[in-house]
């Protein structure tokens, strides 16, 4: 995976990022998931890099990039701190501004970086998310059945780390085979990768930090930028067949309270869309990239 890509450690001051980069132009950052690593954009990266640079992050606790401690609130693990992360990573590449974009956790940093540092983001992509403090105060049987996990994780450890313990792959592949997608749409080297981090009991206690950070101190940010708009030009894009394409509300709807230009765009897909449906999603997001 990811041919003629270079890979470099990235020192933020407060974690150390691993990242992959290749290619010339307009640069380009891709944020990944849960329970993903950078991994995740292995069929469309080296696509976008012939007319891109292209940066492939992985997030502070996933991945190959360090685990620093979350601390007693949680923040270590917060959108703000992660975004702050990937703001140095691209200044130490020598990006000032760059276009942004996230799936699932890594849409979730997307969306604080842009609200916390406006002027480093050209444009933005937000893949398959709600905003965070709509999901929680809009919780019916539906979703909090599809999006349990958001609430086991945020009970306090050792109790998730301990049952998550007992068979790590086995649960791994319980949640990439779900949300609408299905393991066999994972290129089964994506999945050794994912299999690899997620046996790092540090690894899996950073992801659930995230979760516990996601339904407090994240909140809080949240609330304090209700009266605040993203100001990139964004695309929102959302997979029909998972959860989120699957709510009563249009995904659109809810992010024009959140993003001044936004669009929006569905995949025949579920959750893990870029890589169920790899072509689909290139041509979405390289005909918005491209967009004057």
């Amino acid at each position: 995976m990811f041919e003629g890509f270079e890979t470099t450690a990235v020192d933020t001051g407060d974690a150390v990022i691993t990242v992959r980069h290749a290619g010339a132009g307009p640069p380009v950052l891709l944020l990944h998931g849960f329970p993903q690593t950078s991994a995740m954009w292995h069929r469309i990266a080296p696509a976008l890099a012939h007319d891109h640079t292209v940066v492939v992050a992985d997030l502070r606790g996933y991945g190959d990039s360090s685990r620093p401690s979350a601390g007693a609130d949680h923040a270590g693990y917060s959108f703000r701190a992660m975004a702050a992360d990937q703001v140095a990573v691209m200044r130490a590449l020598g990006h000032e501004r760059f276009a942004l974009v996230g799936h699932d956790r890594g849409a979730r940093v997307s969306h604080r970086l842009a609200l916390d540092h406006p002027d480093a983001v050209t444009r933005l992509v937000l893949i398959d998310i709600l905003p965070t403090l709509h999901v929680y105060e809009n919780v019916d049987r539906a979703l909090a059945t599809a999006y349990y996990h958001w609430f086991f994780y945020i009970q306090p450890e050792p109790v998730p780390e301990t049952l998550i313990a007992a068979d790590p792959t086995g649960y791994l592949h319980s949640l990439l085979g779900g949300w609408g997608s299905g393991l066999d749409a994972f290129d089964p080297a994506a999945v050794a990768e994912y299999e690899r981090c997620f046996d790092d009991a540090d690894a899996r206690h950073a992801m659930l930090e995230d979760y516990r950070a996601g339904a407090s101190v994240d909140l809080e940010h949240d609330r304090a930028d209700l009266d605040r708009r993203v100001a990139a030009p964004s695309l929102v894009v959302w997979g029909g067949r998972g959860v989120v394409g699957n709510r009563p509300v249009d995904p659109l709807t809810v992010w024009r309270e959140r993003i001044a230009d936004v669009r929006g765009a569905v995949v025949d897909a579920g959750h893990f869309l870029v890589e169920e449906r790899p072509q689909e999603s290139l041509d979405v997001l390289a005909a918005f990239l491209r967009d004057p």
